[in-house]
C-alpha cells in the first residue's frame, strides 16, 4: 500500500509521462541516459526501444541537437542586418518621403515632428477657449396641472444657452399638455440647436408634502448628470417661481463665487416642525397611485434618530455638482439611509438635503445659509408662502435674490418684472408674456445684435445689470462675510 500524500492518490498522466522518460532502470542504458523534452519515445518501442540519436555516432548526434541552435543565431544575425539598413534608408530618404506630400503639408508634418520633441518654453501657457471660467448652471423647472403656459413663459425668463433645463409636469397634468410641453420644445429653433431643454416624458406624481417631490428632484438630477454635460450649480424651482434679474446677472456674479458653495437655507433648531415634521409618520399614496391623495398618517409617533441629527430649512436649493455626485452616485451609505428615513417624513423637501449635508463632514465648510429666493411667508407660517403681488416689489429689490415665489398665473406683477428688471420686449401684439402671446426670451449677450434671440452667437459674452450689483451684494453678506462660517449647520 501507498501512504496518502495529502492531495488524493489521483493519477496525472504529465508524472506518469515523465517517470517513463525519466527512467530509473527500465530503458536503455538506465540512469545514464540525458532526458531530452525534445525527444520522443517510438511508438510501441517499448523498454528496450532506442532512441535514433543514440544510434548516431557522437559528432552527428551533436549536430542533430545543435540545428536549432544554429538556426537562431542565424535568423537572429538576418533580423538585426534588416533592421540596420531600413534605419539607414529611413534616415537617407526622409527627403523622398515628403516629395510625396504637397509642400505646405510637408512643411506642417516638420514642424508637428520638431513641436513634438521640442521642450516646452518657459513663458508658454496654454490657450483657454473663450468663456472657459464662466460657469453653467442646471435648472429643474417643475409644474403640475394648468401649469403649461407659466412653465414655458418661466423658462424663457430664464433661458441662457451656456446651461441646462430639465422641465417637467407631473402626472396630475393631463396627458395633452405634457405632449404639448414636448412639441413645444422640440419646435422651438433655439432650443433644438442648443439641445439643452430636457423634457421629463414619463411623469412622476408629486405630492409636495410627501417624499415624492425628493424623489422627483434627484430624477433631474441624475438625468443632467447623465445627458447635461458640463455644469456647475443645480437649482430646483416651480413653474410658481420667476427670476428678478437677468441669467447675464446670475452667471456674472456666480463666476466670482468658489464652485464648491452649496446654497441650502437650513438651521438645526426643529422648533414648531419636531412635533409637526419630525415625530409624525405618514405613507405618501403618490410613491404607489397615481392620482394624489392626502398622506395616510401613522400612529404611534416615532423618536428623533440618535444615529445623525436632523435639520430643517427651504425646499429650494442651489447644489454644487460634488454634492449632487455624492447624492445621486451614493458611494457612501449616508444618502441611501437618509432617504429612506424621509420616505415617512412630513415635507420631506424641507429636511432631506439640509440634514444630508451637515451630517456629511466633508460638505459642511461648502454650506452658505439663504436659498437664493424671495419668499413671504404668512404669520404664523403654513405650508404655502403668501402670493407676490405689484406692492412687494420694493421687498423684491431690497432682497437681492435671484429668485421669488409665488406667483399666481399672470399676474400683472409679472409684467412688471418682465418690462422693470428683465427689459424683455413684449409680443409684436403688444401683450404680456403670458398665455394671451408669444413668449419671448430674456435679452442677453448670446444674442447678439438681434433683440429677438433667434440664434446663438456667443453664449460667453454677458451683459450684466443692475441685477447683478443686487446679487453682489446679496452674495457678499452670505458668503464673502466673516459670518460664513459661523451659520454652517448650527
Amino acid at each position: 500500500m501507498h501512504a496518502n500524500n495529502g492531495r488524493g492518490d489521483q493519477h496525472s498522466p504529465r508524472s506518469a509521462k515523465s517517470a517513463s522518460t525519466r527512467g530509473g532502470g527500465g530503458g536503455v542504458g538506465g540512469g545514464d541516459h540525458h532526458y531530452s523534452p525534445s525527444a520522443k519515445t517510438p511508438r510501441g518501442g517499448g523498454a528496450g526501444a532506442a532512441s535514433p540519436t543514440n544510434l548516431l555516432p557522437s559528432s552527428a548526434a551533436w549536430l542533430v541537437d545543435s540545428r536549432w541552435a544554429l538556426s537562431a543565431a542565424l535568423s537572429l544575425l538576418l533580423f538585426l542586418a534588416v533592421a540596420l539598413a531600413v534605419t539607414s534608408s529611413y534616415l537617407s530618404s526622409s527627403s523622398s518621403f515628403f516629395s510625396f506630400l504637397p509642400a505646405t503639408r510637408a512643411a506642417d508634418f516638420v514642424e508637428g515632428e520638431r513641436a513634438a520633441t521640442a521642450e516646452p518654453a518657459a513663458n508658454d501657457t496654454p490657450t483657454l477657449p473663450p468663456g472657459a471660467g464662466l460657469p453653467r448652471l442646471a435648472y429643474l423647472i417643475s409644474g403640475s396641472k394648468g401649469d403649461l403656459d407659466r412653465l414655458w413663459r418661466a423658462l424663457h425668463a430664464l433661458y441662457h444657452p451656456r446651461n441646462q433645463y430639465v422641465v417637467h409636469l407631473d402626472r396630475e397634468a393631463p396627458l395633452a399638455e405634457r405632449l404639448e410641453l414636448a412639441v413645444r420644445v422640440a419646435n422651438s429653433t433655439v432650443f433644438r440647436r442648443a439641445g439643452n431643454v430636457h423634457v421629463i416624458r414619463r411623469a412622476n406624481m408629486v405630492t409636495y408634502r410627501g417624499p415624492t417631490m425628493v424623489a422627483n428632484t434627484l430624477h433631474a438630477c441624475a438625468v443632467l448628470l447623465r445627458r447635461g454635460g458640463a455644469w456647475d450649480w443645480f437649482i430646483n424651482l416651480s413653474a410658481s417661481d420667476y427670476p428678478l434679474m437677468t441669467q447675464d446677472d446670475i452667471l456674472h456674479v456666480f463666476s466670482t463665487v468658489p464652485r464648491d458653495v452649496n446654497f441650502i437655507e437650513h438651521t438645526g433648531n426643529l422648533g414648531w416642525k419636531e412635533g409637526e415634521r419630525a415625530r409624525p409618520m405618514i405613507v405618501d399614496p403618490g410613491l404607489y397611485g397615481s392620482k394624489k391623495q392626502d398622506l395616510f398618517w401613522v400612529t404611534p409617533k416615532r423618536g428623533l434618530p440618535t444615529a445623525f441629527k436632523l435639520f430643517t430649512g427651504s425646499a429650494w436649493v442651489a447644489l454644487t455638482r460634488d454634492f449632487v455626485e455624492y447624492t445621486v452616485w451614493g458611494w457612501d451609505n449616508l444618502p441611501r439611509t437618509l432617504l429612506m428615513y424621509y420616505t415617512n417624513f412630513v415635507s420631506s423637501p424641507e429636511g432631506y438635503f439640509q440634514t444630508l449635508l451637515c451630517n456629511a463632514p466633508r460638505f459642511v465648510p461648502t454650506v452658505a445659509n439663504h436659498d437664493l429666493h424671495h419668499i413671504q411667508w404668512d404669520v404664523p407660517p403654513r405650508q404655502h408662502p403668501h402670493p407676490l403681488e405689484l406692492v412687494d416689489m420694493p421687498a423684491m429689490l431690497a432682497s437681492g435674490a435671484p429668485f421669488a415665489r409665488k406667483f399666481p398665473r399672470d399676474d400683472p406683477v409679472l409684467d412688471a418684472i418682465d418690462d422693470g428688471l428683465l427689459a424683455r420686449p413684449r409680443p409684436a401684439n403688444g401683450t404680456g408674456n403670458g398665455t394671451a402671446g408669444e413668449v419671448a426670451f430674456v435679452p442677453g449677450g448670446w444674442c447678439g445684435a438681434d433683440p429677438a434671440c433667434r440664434a446663438v452667437d456667443n453664449d460667453w459674452v454677458l451683459k450684466p445689470g443692475p441685477g447683478a450689483e443686487r446679487f453682489r451684494r446679496l452674495i457678499d453678506r452670505i458668503v464673502r462675510s466673516e459670518a460664513f462660517p459661523n451659520r454652517q449647520c448650527k
